[in-house]
């Protein structure tokens, strides 16, 4: 089994964030209302300042507005509420927009650059859809799939940092970010379609 960086890192990241996520639901607000108000900020961020080239400013900001996808699962697991089948769905279903829109925003610098890794990064764009759909699609099968090289959790970290890289100019980690982010999701969705196979097959 593959240790994600996620695995290693969430358990001490819990730690330092709860204190601010009991404050946040101190102060009334909930965890959905962290869910899209951080969505729509890392959004806006990525469509706006990646198509216009404002690499390190549009990073900084997707980071920023990330870190609402850490505060959110915390708030509802401490909240008096709890965790919610809504909650999760409304959180998963804004995690694969956020994604999206972080290569869709990086799909529109390389046009207007004329750059040729926009073909590589629209295969990544497909795979990272691609593979929290087969989770998902598993999981409606009660097929445990949270498997895989990279879950989104890496991905996301790998691109951002490619990204930040290139608008400080070292050249030629965006191509390796986008190669590793395509490469990856292929892999992690063939790790996740033999899981299934192998479920089924056993059935």
């Amino acid at each position: 089994m593959v240790l994600m960086i996620s695995d290693i890192l969430k358990p001490a990241v819990t730690r330092v964030i709860t204190p601010t996520a009991q404050a946040l639901l101190k102060v009334g607000l909930t965890p959905n209302i962290v869910t899209v108000s951080g969505a729509i900020g890392l959004v806006a961020s990525a469509l706006i300042f990646y198509p216009s080239g404002h690499l390190v400013l549009g990073t900084t900001l997707v980071a920023i507005f990330a870190l609402g996808d850490l505060f959110d699962g915390t708030m509802a697991r401490i909240s008096n509420q709890g965790s919610s089948k809504w909650g999760g769905f409304l959180d998963s279903t804004i995690d694969r927009v956020t994604d999206s829109s972080v290569l869709i925003g990086l799909i529109f610098f390389l046009d207007r650059s004329g750059d040729r890794l926009l073909p590589v990064a629209a295969v990544a764009l497909v795979f990272g859809i691609l593979v929290p759909y087969i989770r998902a699609k598993a999981e409606s099968l009660d097929i445990a799939c949270s498997g895989g090289l990279a879950e989104r959790t890496e991905r996301l970290i790998i691109m951002l940092l490619a990204i930040l890289l290139h608008g400080i100019g070292v050249s030629f980690a965006l191509a390796v970010g986008i190669w590793l982010m395509a490469l990856l999701g292929a892999i992690t969705s063939v790790q996740r379609i033999l899981i299934v196979r192998r479920a089924v097959t056993a059935l």
